[in-house]
């Protein structure tokens, strides 16, 4: 019988062997995160992909969708999203080809843009929701309290 092991202990197990032992167990928190947020990913693409967004352009139309008038500046929306101002751009660039964002010359600005969401954008969005909560986000495979704990743990980390 074939013993199942843990890439990521046998990972840390190494480290140690070989002196880094302050490092490790940084090693893998860093590792395991990011094997999970790969995990996570592959659902989310999943669950988007039919509705041909994905997670940066589902998170920008939903941004939009929650403001009162379906509107927010660019800066303000990598703000909120915690994004790089040329990732908002690219993201919206993309979903105005698609008709699912108007760029808009911001009236309380004239330097800078609103990105609007369009009716068209907010049917996807309500769509790829209703997908993302049913297939993803209800259940993530852990208990309320492990939840309660991690959301804890990792907005420490942001």
């Amino acid at each position: 019988m074939t013993e199942s092991l843990d890439p990521i202990t046998e990972a840390h197990r190494q480290w140690t062997a070989h002196g880094w032992d302050d490092a490790a167990e940084g090693m893998e928190v860093v590792t395991s995160i990011t094997r999970v947020q790969q995990i996570f990913q592959a659902e989310v693409d999943a669950a988007l992909k039919p509705h041909g967004l994905t997670f940066a352009r589902f998170e920008l139309l939903r941004l939009l969708s929650f403001t009162k008038t379906g509107a927010l500046p660019l800066g303000k929306v990598g703000a909120r999203l915690q994004v790089h101002a040329a990732s908002v751009t690219s993201a919206v660039d993309r979903l105005e080809r698609d008709g699912l964002v108007e760029r808009q010359a911001n009236p309380d600005d004239g330097r800078s843009f609103l990105a609007t969401i369009t009716t068209l954008g907010r049917k996807v969005v309500e769509e790829a929701t209703l997908d993302l909560n049913s297939q993803v986000f209800e259940d993530v495979g852990l208990s309320a309290k492990d939840i309660a704990d991690l959301r804890r743990v990792l907005g420490k980390l942001r």
